[in-house]
């Protein structure tokens, strides 16, 4: 008897956020789901729900929301590449969050930068806040 892998029909929701790259680890996955961040067909879920293909997803991490469609499931993380071909997303998700991408560019770009301090400032600093205690 061969043993041959069948496809698999349904895979869990933090496993499946984790091998389409939208969090880092498992654990970051597990906590958005369970701190309500994100919906499978607009119901709150936990991170242990089976997910199949066809399910709608709305996610939100960091003020962007995605609103995908399920095209695929894998277990492992691919590269980004063949990640992004698990899900579909919705034009009008892709166009709202490339319009906040571009805001939030706008507003940080305008924002001066602090720059550190060399070594003789660092030594004035270092010289103030000794004479301000004595």
């Amino acid at each position: 008897m061969s043993k041959e892998k069948s496809p698999l029909l349904t895979l869990r929701i933090d496993k499946w956020l984790w091998a389409a790259r939208f969090f880092k680890t498992r654990r970051l996955a597990s906590d958005a789901i369970s701190g309500g961040k994100v919906h499978i067909n607009g119901q709150r879920t936990k991170p242990s729900k089976e997910i199949k293909l066809n399910d709608e997803l709305q996610i939100n991490k960091n003020g962007y929301q995605w609103d995908i469609v399920i095209e695929g499931l894998s277990a492992q993380r691919r590269p980004a590449s063949e990640a992004a071909l698990l899900y579909k997303e919705a034009e009008e998700s892709l166009n709202r969050r490339q319009a906040l991408v571009a805001l939030n560019k706008d507003t940080y770009a305008s924002t001066p930068r602090a720059e550190r301090p060399n070594k003789k400032q660092r030594r004035q600093i270092h010289r103030f806040k000794k004479a301000d205690y004595s």
